[in-house]
């Protein structure tokens, strides 16, 4: 039984709304992991912000590479793990903080965490996937 997504269905798992984990390869050390909100378009770049002093900007700047794991948290599981290119694009503006911020949030929350972090010195990342590993358990019901 193939309990990969489709092209389609990655695509369209990944452009929901899950929180993401990233893993940085960080030499001589495990790898580095950290949640983040990202945004995905299907057949687009993955994205995401992070605080410019951070361990994770340094070590996207040094490997250039990461992979990003998203997954349902209720059974039938599913997830997609996708590796690629990592780049840091510039400035992260508050527009796409709040975007994002209002993602995960809702407007309220979101407009309250801009507050709380109207200081903060972020950096958008850019992800081009070039790997895919999916798994969805909801396909042995089918």
């Amino acid at each position: 039984m193939n309990l990969a997504m489709t092209r389609d269905e990655r695509e369209s798992f990944l452009a929901e709304l899950h929180v993401g984990i990233v893993a940085i390869a960080d030499p001589g050390q495990a790898p580095v992991a950290a949640p983040v909100w990202f945004s995905y378009e299907p057949g687009g770049t993955l994205r995401f912000v992070t605080a410019r002093a951070s361990v994770k900007a340094k070590l996207i700047e040094r490997s250039g590479r990461l992979t990003l794991i998203a997954q349902t948290e209720t059974p039938p599981y599913k997830y997609v793990a996708v590796q690629g290119a990592a780049t840091i694009v510039g400035t992260a503006e508050d527009s796409e903080r709040r975007e994002l911020a209002h993602r995960y949030l809702g407007e309220e929350f979101g407009d309250l965490y801009m507050d709380a972090t109207a200081d903060a010195d972020d950096v958008i990342v850019e992800v081009v996937p070039t790997r895919w590993r999916t798994t969805d358990f909801s396909k042995m019901l089918d």
